[in-house]
């Protein structure tokens, strides 16, 4: 049968129109989606443990899937529970807090009115008429932070199970990846899901070890900075971390504010060189080593990826853009055809001395043919 070859317009369209059905489906199918791809990232980093358990000592499948999941459980539970510790300690100084912003907003007050000569009363009467309309749209605050934290749960809940049936129906769902496609390309197959599943681990447990670093970084400079709820604002770096580009912008942010409120403009200048620091050491040094290169994504693809994320499945669609993005990358890289994309998603490779003179040779040799 005679390959049909079509334009390039033609292809484009498709592309197109492929990548719009994509992202509308994805945006319809959030509430099952988000948690699935998440309970697949969690169920890689978890299937050393299944495997452990199931052939060393001699669990059944669905139990040793279940004490794995139930670990996880344990070891989230442990974090969260050190942190809510933190925020108590932050939430029994919130009066002074409370008192040092209202402080730091008079003399704001008395500068605009020295600066720009509106006096208080007039900025008051702005401020009031910006509280009013807040108040007004109270009720829809509220009720869209209950139904973010209803939402959360769900997702949690939906998480955990999906992460329990993937690690107990995991021979399962590779037979049968390994046998819808051609059986000419079955080798190739099984070759994209072992190493996407070998990445795709050492890139969840670095994200964690990167986490644990990140934090205990922030924690020991913050401390020796002397700042207030050191520990609390270097779990907060740590966590947020995890999103790349804005996470760690969201963090300097507040632990910018929380120090300000509690230590002055100075130290929360020191705040922020510290962040910037060891940002740059998490940068060149962590997430090359740690992570890997093999799911080094280049900035600009990272930040339309996370933009993108954000739009459809927001926080949840932040986070997974990376790592889903890096499984495209080898995809991309196994299939003929598709290597280009690879290529644009990756880093851009330097050029060894070797690499420079074997291309300085082949250059001179098709110079030599042509002429």
């Amino acid at each position: 049968m005679k390959e049909i070859s079509l334009p390039f317009v033609a292809k484009l369209a498709l592309v197109l129109l492929c990548m719009i059905m994509l992202g509308y489906l994805a945006i319809l199918g959030k509430s099952l989606l988000a948690p699935l791809l998440f309970s697949l990232l969690m169920a890689f980093l978890l299937l050393p443990l299944a495997n452990l358990l199931e052939r060393k000592l001699k669990f059944k499948r669905s139990l040793a899937a279940l004490t794995s999941v139930i670990l996880m459980v344990a070891v989230l539970y442990g974090i969260l529970y050190f942190l809510a510790n933190q925020l108590t300690e932050l939430w029994t100084d919130w009066p002074l807090l409370v008192q040092q912003v209202t402080k730091a907003f008079h003399d704001i007050q008395l500068w605009v009115d020295k600066t720009f000569h509106i006096n208080i009363s007039k900025q008051k009467s702005y401020l009031s008429d910006g509280i009013e309309k807040s108040l007004a749209t109270s009720a829809v605050v509220i009720g869209t932070t209950l139904l973010t934290l209803s939402s959360s749960l769900l997702f949690l809940a939906f998480t955990l199970l999906f992460t329990f049936f993937i690690l107990n129906y995991r021979r399962l769902l590779f037979t049968f990846l390994s046998t819808v496609f051609a059986e000419e390309h079955k080798t190739k197959v099984i070759d994209i899901v072992r190493q996407i599943q070998r990445i795709i681990r050492r890139y969840v447990t670095g994200l964690f070890l990167q986490m644990l670093i990140v934090s205990l970084l922030m924690v020991i400079t913050l401390s020796l900075l002397g700042v207030k709820y050191a520990i609390l604002l270097g779990l907060i770096a740590g966590i947020f971390n995890i999103i790349p580009y804005l996470g760690i912008l969201t963090a300097l942010l507040i632990s910018a504010l929380i120090t300000f409120a509690t230590a002055g403009a100075s130290s929360a200048l020191f705040v922020i060189f510290a962040f910037i620091g060891v940002h740059t050491i998490d940068g060149n040094i962590l997430m090359p080593l740690v992570v890997g290169s093999k799911v080094k994504i280049n900035a600009l693809f990272a930040f339309i990826g996370i933009i993108i994320g954000e739009m459809i499945w927001g926080i949840s669609g932040m986070f997974l853009c990376i790592p889903y993005l890096a499984m495209l990358k080898i995809i991309f890289e196994k299939t003929d055809g598709l290597k280009p994309w690879s290529i644009l998603l990756g880093e851009e490779q330097k050029a060894t001395p070797r690499k420079r003179k074997v291309y300085r040779i082949t250059k001179k040799i098709k110079l030599e043919e042509a002429e």
